[in-house]
């Protein structure tokens, strides 16, 4: 999963020695360039991918890093999402403090990325490991996404079938997973058709924005998909989904609401779309993943976790709940009101 170009989908490293380091920085500086994020930005990036690599070489168990470009606000940045599968941190807060050192090192990592980055957020929990999310922005930081999500390709392939969008239409909050039939080029393509439909669909409610995706389908394999609105001052979430991608809502207390999605195949014969409304309350979080994703988490395991980012959120439940024989992809939204 690496040396691939970077698209907005963003590439994926491995993070098992050194040797990674140089890949990483390599990557992010040309990102940064692409971006036009400037000379100097460039290298206070080169130093975040650098810090980063270098913990997971040495602190981590089964170290991964996602590099992409993230745009927002009529500016476009890069965003770093460092992932391991432990021993993890008791105390995130303090490890992030210049100095602070767990193998008798300077300590000065973690600091480092904090100091150099527009925008951190993280997650560590002792036996599970840590998620660290940074974005670097050429200027000012855009306001952090009410909305986060990441996509992972099956294991040995660099294209994934999965995929997300997040738009706001006359002032509909929408989101958008899919999860083209089967894996692959053309599942992929599946997948782009529906998030290309999505971003120019009309605005209208999940039912309606399903209908058109479907409509716009039709010369591709398909996909199960489902589209979200969420009106946090009203505290409703609106939903309509076809085929398998799982939605939940996960209350401020921990506890899970299923949401229906109807049995279907966007793109082919003709499904019934209807649209249901759960309440949606403050602190509430919306949860959506494709197949790729074991539905067995619990958020009692992660205690905090509903507190961070829906990013780290997301990254989170990817690492533990996703699986490798298949495309995975998680996204997580919350109540921005």
């Amino acid at each position: 999963m690496n040396g691939d170009p970077v698209t907005d989908s963003g590439i994926w490293f491995r993070v098992e020695a050194s040797s990674a380091a140089s890949a990483v920085r390599r990557a992010a500086e040309r990102l940064g360039a692409q971006v036009e994020m400037g000379a100097a930005r460039i290298a206070d990036l080169a130093i975040v991918a650098a810090e980063l690599t270098s913990n997971l070489v040495k602190h981590a168990d089964e170290g991964v890093l996602l590099l992409r470009p993230v745009r927002r606000a009529g500016q476009a940045g890069v965003e770093l999402i460092a992932i391991d599968s432990g021993p993890g941190m008791a105390d995130l807060t303090v490890s992030t403090r210049d100095g602070h050192s767990t193998t008798g090192t300077l300590g000065i990592g973690l600091g480092a990325i904090v100091r150099q980055a527009s925008w951190f957020d993280g997650y560590s929990l002792p036996g599970k490991g840590t998620v660290l999310a940074v974005q670097v922005w050429p200027a000012e930081a855009a306001r952090p996404s009410w909305a986060g999500a990441l996509t992972r390709p099956l294991t040995g392939e660099t294209i994934s079938g999965d995929g997300y969008a997040v738009r706001v239409a006359d002032g509909r909050h929408q989101v958008l997973v899919s999860d083209g039939l089967g894996h692959g080029p053309l599942a992929g393509a599946a997948t782009d058709a529906a998030l290309a439909a999505f971003r120019d669909a009309p605005a209208g409610p999940p039912a309606t924005v399903v209908g058109h995706l479907h409509r716009s389908m039709s010369h591709t394999r398909g996909a199960a998909l489902a589209v979200a609105e969420l009106a946090p001052t009203a505290g409703v979430l609106h939903y309509a989904g076809l085929g398998n991608i799982s939605g939940v809502v996960v209350e401020g207390d921990g506890h899970r609401r299923g949401l229906v999605s109807l049995p279907g195949i966007a793109g082919h014969q003709r499904p019934t779309i209807r649209e249901y409304d759960y309440p949606f309350g403050p602190g509430a979080r919306l949860v959506m993943h494709s197949d790729g994703v074991v539905d067995r988490w619990r958020m009692a395991d992660y205690p905090g976790l509903a507190e961070r980012s829906p990013l780290v959120m997301a990254a989170t439940l990817l690492r533990d709940a996703g699986v490798r024989r298949d495309d995975a992809c998680v996204l997580v939204a919350r109540s921005w009101a």
